[in-house]
């Protein structure tokens, strides 16, 4: 397994915790939580050993929506881009949705 960390410029706004997908092939588990600072932290354990795919997915999530002040960790197992954007895109909006919920 390789693990690669990359870290985005962040918005400030409310998030919660959220825990999405699981660790099976093909699939892909994201679990996020709230950060102290204005940056994305994105810890990813996977398979493939190519953090430029990585850079790839996350660059074209940022391009559609802001990335919240965040620590997410995402644990793939072959899972395919369509895969892994679906799944960063529930655990983003489940997060979103469990700080409105809180406050």
């Amino acid at each position: 397994m390789e693990t690669f960390a990359l870290t985005q410029d962040a918005t400030n706004q409310p998030l919660g915790r959220a825990l999405v997908g699981c660790v099976a092939s093909g699939d892909l588990e994201v679990m996020i939580e709230p950060a102290t600072d204005a940056k994305a932290h994105i810890h990813i354990t996977s398979n493939s050993a190519n953090p430029g795919r990585w850079q790839q997915i996350v660059s074209a999530i940022t391009q559609s929506q802001p990335l919240p002040a965040m620590r997410m960790d995402i644990h793939d197992f072959a899972a395919t881009p369509g895969v892994i954007r679906l799944r960063i895109e529930q655990a983003l909006e489940l997060a979103k949705e469990e700080a409105n919920h809180v406050a």
